[in-house]
């Protein structure tokens, strides 16, 4: 939603002109242009267009660099030249129905001298007709064709429009996109698929309403880790943008997304859940972003912003610490400032809830639990460089720092019942992919009478191993030579600065403590990780504009267990998730402005634990508003 250095999002020349005519009149009242023949050396010559002066005189106040006014100046000369052009048709179509006027008033005045004149005048010697009557039904004809191509014309370059809707409509402008994927999922043979606890579902436990009992003879939650799936999956968001005035805005769209999933608004088509989807049924919209915000400032290279509510990614980084669908509730403040010409300072910081505890849990008991909220407390500084004509860097560093996102063990209980809650339930994660490492939370006393001395009736959630502490570096290169094609490399490293090994052993409750996933077959040696990186090439059209424009990536990855938080990073890489590592290649063919072909081959294996490998298979077809 933000524009880069330079874009200027093709406002109107006139718009821009007269905002700097506002700024600049202060100077223009101290100081008056020096005349064209006084003209010093150095300086831009006199122009008769004001628009292109008023720009000359902002670069020699330093108002703005020649850079940005060698830009302005062309698109002012372009749109001078198109609204000339506009003019010189208006002119010529409105001559031609003069002329027709007159045509048709001499028609008149011929009739009305035949009807008076008597006798009528005898034929000319040289057998010369002379036609003195047009029929009203010629005239008619005549002047609805005259009528027609003017108001076509006037359609067609909006000069003559008629107001039929109100002056409140003008502050809205709606957005959306609509996107059909085929997913294949393919797993080569090897993969562990016996009762291993390293590949229980998690997130399938912690968001049962009954704990797992893993002592019961019953079978565990196991994710899909060997039968191939194809899906046609839709993702269909529609919102719009709401200029509220005086530097205000406010955003909101809606999405499709057969369940809550932070990380992904598709919609697998013929997918019966949550009472929803199968046999030709409805699917459900999510409110996806609502938010506020203030800017002063409103430039591509200056600009303070503050956004509340629900909105996009603020901060520069990739999809493996955050995915590209993932929507960011709380408040964020972003700014940038030039340094100079070339170097352009930018920063991010804001917190966002997390999770917050049910207002009445323990729900089923008299006496309520402390709440366990969980916050995200983020913040990054970074720069943008115009290198060269050629070559420009974006780089920036970031902190995030989780409070209280990890699992905590409850005081010790003895659960009569499944539904009887934990004091430490809500430190479980409310959603989860898959690769995090996770500890039991339940301290459960043993008990002759009601657990068979911890032999039955062991009932557990689990939560995360770790705290998450992410230092994370992002940087991207490109190379701009032959533009609009353009080379892009980019790449990013994260590090969880609050991983320990041996604290996480020593994790969880007396009876079951240390990890109970990401370690080897035998269940002995922990094998998880803090270190998070990618590097991704990209060749191609940046931005995919008319036909035929298209674009090619090629990357790779190695995502520790415990780097990031699983249920906010990729959806799509071996499932979604950590704990994996390889390559995804990949490109996109633009079948018109806006209507592109996607197609992308990702290969993964699991870093810790068990085998496990994944292929996907994934063509889109992309339309957007």
């Amino acid at each position: 939603m933000f524009c880069e250095k330079y874009a200027l999002c093709r406002p109107s020349i006139l718009l821009l002109a007269s905002l700097c005519a506002t700024a600049a009149l202060p100077l223009l009242a101290a100081d008056p242009p020096v005349p064209a023949a006084a003209t010093p050396v150095g300086q831009a010559p006199f122009s008769e267009n004001a628009t292109i002066n008023l720009i000359n005189l902002l670069v020699e106040r330093g108002l703005i660099t020649r850079k940005d006014a060698d830009k302005l100046i062309k698109q002012a000369e372009d749109e001078a030249a198109e609204a000339r052009a506009q003019a010189a048709a208006t002119q010529l179509v409105l001559a031609q129905a003069a002329q027709v006027e007159a045509a048709e008033a001499q028609i008149a005045r011929q009739q009305t001298a035949v009807a008076q004149a008597e006798p009528a005048p005898a034929p000319t010697a040289d057998d010369t007709v002379r036609v003195t009557y047009v029929p009203e039904i010629v005239k008619a004809q005549l002047r609805d064709e005259i009528k027609q191509e003017v108001m076509t014309q006037a359609r067609q370059e909006n000069w003559a429009a008629p107001r039929t809707l109100p002056s409140w409509v003008s502050r809205f402008t709606p957005f959306g996109d609509i996107r059909i994927r085929y997913d294949g999922n393919y797993y080569p043979t090897g993969n562990l698929t016996g009762f291993s606890s390293s590949y229980w579902n998690y997130n399938a436990i912690n968001t049962s309403s009954t704990p797992f009992d893993y002592t019961a003879v019953a079978n565990p939650p196991f994710p899909n880790v060997d039968q191939t799936r194809n899906r046609l999956r839709l993702r269909a968001r529609l919102g719009t943008a709401v200029d509220l005035g005086e530097n205000f805005t406010a955003g909101l769209r809606l999405a499709t997304g057969e369940n809550n999933s932070p990380v992904t608004e598709n919609q697998s088509l013929g997918a019966a859940n949550s009472a929803q989807g199968g046999n030709f049924s409805k699917y459900a919209i999510w409110l996806d972003r609502a938010f506020l915000k203030y800017e002063a400032g409103g430039q591509p290279d200056k600009d303070l912003a503050v956004t509340v509510g629900r909105f996009d990614n603020p901060f520069f980084a990739t999809s493996i610490i955050w995915a590209d669908d993932l929507g960011f509730d709380g408040a964020v403040v972003q700014g940038k400032y030039p340094l100079d010409e070339d170097v352009t300072p930018f920063f991010a910081a804001g917190a966002f809830p997390v999770f917050n505890t049910d207002f009445n849990f323990s729900t089923n008991q008299p006496t309520k639990f402390k709440s366990e909220d969980k916050w995200l407390y983020g913040g990054q500084l970074g720069f943008t460089w115009e290198i060269s004509q050629d070559f420009s860097l974006k780089a920036g560093s970031a902190y995030y720092y989780y409070q209280d996102i990890e699992g905590k063990v409850s005081e010790p209980f003895i659960p009569v019942t499944a539904q009887d809650a934990g004091s430490t339930d809500d430190t479980r994660p409310a959603f989860a992919q898959r690769g995090n490492t996770y500890i039991a939370l339940r301290n459960i006393i043993p008990d002759a009478t009601f657990n068979n001395s911890g032999n039955t009736n062991q009932w557990q959630y689990f939560g995360l191993a770790t705290p998450f502490h992410d230092f994370a570096l992002t940087t991207r290169l490109d190379y701009n030579h032959f533009e609009p094609f353009q080379v892009s490399l980019s790449g990013e490293y994260v590090k969880n600065l609050a991983f320990n090994r041996s604290a996480i052993e020593r994790n969880g409750p007396p009876r079951l403590m240390g990890p109970v996933n990401n370690n080897s077959s035998d269940g002995d040696a922990f094998g998880g990780g803090s270190n998070a990186w990618i590097v991704n090439l990209k060749l191609g059209q940046a931005a995919l504009e008319k036909r035929w424009d298209w674009n090619f990536g090629l990357s790779y990855r190695r995502v520790e267990s415990d780097s990031v938080v699983d249920g906010f990073c990729d959806s799509d890489f071996g499932g979604g998730g950590t704990n994996l590592k390889g390559y995804t290649f990949g490109g996109n063919l633009a079948l018109s402005s806006r209507v592109s072909l996607g197609l992308r081959w990702m290969s993964a294996d699991a870093i810790a634990g068990p085998p496990f490998k994944n292929d996907t298979l994934q063509f889109d077809i992309n339309g957007k508003l």
